[in-house]
């Protein structure tokens, strides 16, 4: 038996687009309540009246959409925006940084299976992002976060050899195959390893644990941004086993002080 069509909405968010044909799209959404799911939706090239100006990325929706099954492509029948993030599109480096917020969102969630918690976490940050100019330090703090929602939280509090707390010594280094720091006494001297300062680890763990709306206030040292986008590029690459596209643009422009 066939089974019968189902038609259901939810929140979303637009991870990736992808043109499909003469005038349709092909859309990966990170949804609220079925985790990330893609779609087609038809003549949404052409249609200046379903679609217009939804179908893009970190675009916050509500979408309605049917399906035969879970694993079944979803038919997006209509959008309704909820926000468009204008101040975000508006500002290159914000921009680029959405869309390194969507990409690794992308990366670090299975498809169909819901996880409100990183759901929530991407709507919260880009929402901060859109009020806040604390555009390096968001994105760190993204990083940390979305880490231990997935199961990846690096060990940030104590030495992984010895185990005391950190707060004796001024720096410490951190070893992505281990997941954590060590101290300057039990460190092997891996060429791999990151050093880091202790106000840098400090940073990061108030980022790790402070409420969420307060993060847009919190900026970072031109010491702390450097070495925390240093450490969690590399925890992040151990993991993926490659570096995102989008982050080497963000990483490029800021350079380029554009």
């Amino acid at each position: 038996m066939t089974p019968a069509i189902t038609h259901q909405q939810t929140e979303a968010i637009v991870l990736k687009v992808i043109d499909y044909g003469e005038s349709d799209r092909i859309v990966t959404f990170f949804t609220a309540d079925f985790g990330k799911i893609r779609g087609i939706a038809k003549g949404a090239r052409r249609s200046r009246k379903r679609f217009a100006n939804a179908l893009e990325p970190f675009c916050f929706l509500r979408i309605h959409f049917s399906r035969r099954n879970p694993e079944s492509l979803a038919l997006i029948s209509g959008c309704d925006v909820l926000t468009h993030f204008p101040a975000i599109r508006g500002h290159l480096e914000k921009t680029l940084a959405a869309s390194y917020l969507v990409d690794l969102s992308d990366q670090f969630t299975p498809d169909e299976k819901r996880n409100e918690a990183a759901f929530c976490l991407l709507h919260a940050f880009l929402t901060l992002l859109e009020g806040s100019s604390a555009i390096e330090a968001l994105t760190r703090f993204f990083e940390i976060r979305l880490l231990g929602i997935s199961g990846y939280d690096p060990v940030l509090d104590l030495c992984l050899a010895c185990k005391k707390p950190i707060g004796k010594e001024a720096s410490y280094c951190f070893d992505a195959a281990r997941g954590g720091l060590t101290c300057n006494h039990c460190g092997d001297g891996s060429p791999d390893a990151i050093p880091v300062s202790l106000g840098t680890i400090r940073t990061l763990l108030m980022g790790r644990q402070m409420e969420i709306a307060l993060l847009g206030r919190l900026h970072l040292s031109a010491q702390s941004a450097d070495e925390s986008r240093r450490l969690l590029a590399h925890f992040i690459r151990h993991i993926l086993g490659r570096d995102l596209k989008s982050l080497h643009v963000l990483n490029e422009i800021r350079l380029l002080g554009i």
